[in-house]
């Protein structure tokens, strides 16, 4: 059972910045990809931003330019860094493991 645990989520004013990690309970190398999603009330979760094993990347067309998504195998980390952070930010975020394993997110909040 792959257990994924994020971090790093929080309160930022309007053009902050944070990095979000999630770490994986097994090694993530073997995987071929890894996303980030967020959810805000009411709306249905959706994919931030994804890599995979070849070290292709996607982000949404929403925070392109701002979020940056990386992936460590040695550590068995996935991470979000998040600039020029914007109130429509605002969600929980969770990381995915093969669209198949997800943690149980954490909170950031986008407020002045």
């Amino acid at each position: 059972q792959v257990q994924l645990m994020e971090s790093g989520g929080g309160l930022v004013p309007p053009g902050g910045s944070l990095t979000l990690s999630c770490t994986a309970s097994t090694s993530i190398k073997p995987f071929y990809i890894m996303a980030w999603y967020r959810q805000t009330p009411g709306e249905q979760r959706e994919v931030v931003a994804s890599v995979t094993s070849y070290g292709s990347k996607w982000v949404a067309d929403s925070v392109k330019g701002r979020f940056t998504i990386s992936r460590d195998n040695t550590n068995n980390i996935l991470t979000l860094q998040m600039n020029s952070l914007k109130s429509e930010d605002t969600g929980v975020y969770y990381c995915n493991l093969e669209n198949n394993w997800w943690g149980r997110g954490t909170q950031v909040t986008v407020s002045s």
